[in-house]
């Protein structure tokens, strides 16, 4: 098939390119929880264990870099839906993940000085990312409610909604443990009467 005009081709990256790629990530995920706006793109590449022109080549701006490190967070987050659904009871796996949410939005406050950065405020970032974490909680809880798990009547967002608004009061030291207790009690909730 002709390319068209206009059109290009992007090729894999090498093996080790794309492992360097890789460790660039999961350091800057840690530098950027670490240290937030003082985290330096030098700090990243000493973290990785690579180079600056190695980080500068994969990711030509800090933006680049934070907008790849967040869509890294949403898409382990999403697939953490389909690893727990196949290995655990669904009530268990909806249970599991919403732990998981609730760790990921503390890992996403801390970051979020870092993610203001981004040209345009986070609000776009967060945006492209709606969908994969729709998607993932409606999985889970339309799979609870076929088990007979959960309530026929749920609304997997107002599940989402609750786990948001319990980590918009991330201000005491404990909330993580207290938003944690709280997804036990979603799930009682959740569950049908009888």
């Amino acid at each position: 098939m002709a390319q068209q005009a206009g059109e290009h081709r992007v090729r894999p990256l090498r093996r080790d390119a794309e492992m360097n790629r890789q460790r660039i990530l999961r350091a800057a995920s840690q530098v950027f929880t670490a240290r937030g706006l003082q985290a330096s793109l030098d700090d990243v590449a000493r973290q990785a264990g690579v180079g600056a022109g190695t980080l500068y080549r994969h990711f030509p701006t800090r933006d680049a870099l934070l907008e790849a490190v967040y869509h890294t967070e949403v898409a382990r987050l999403a697939a953490a839906e389909r690893e727990l659904s196949g290995k655990l009871p669904p009530v268990e796996a909806l249970r599991a993940w919403m732990v998981l949410f609730v760790d990921y939005i503390a890992e996403k406050h801390i970051i979020a000085p870092a993610l203001n950065t981004f040209v345009g405020g986070p609000s776009k970032l967060y945006e492209s990312s709606r969908a994969q974490i729709r998607d993932a909680i409606e999985s889970l809880v339309k799979r609870a409610i076929k088990s007979g798990d959960i309530r026929k009547d749920l609304d997997a967002f107002d599940l989402l909604r609750a786990l948001i608004g319990v980590s918009n009061v991330a201000s005491a030291p404990d909330w993580q443990q207290s938003a944690k207790r709280l997804v036990d009690i979603l799930i009682l909730g959740s569950r049908p009467i009888r």
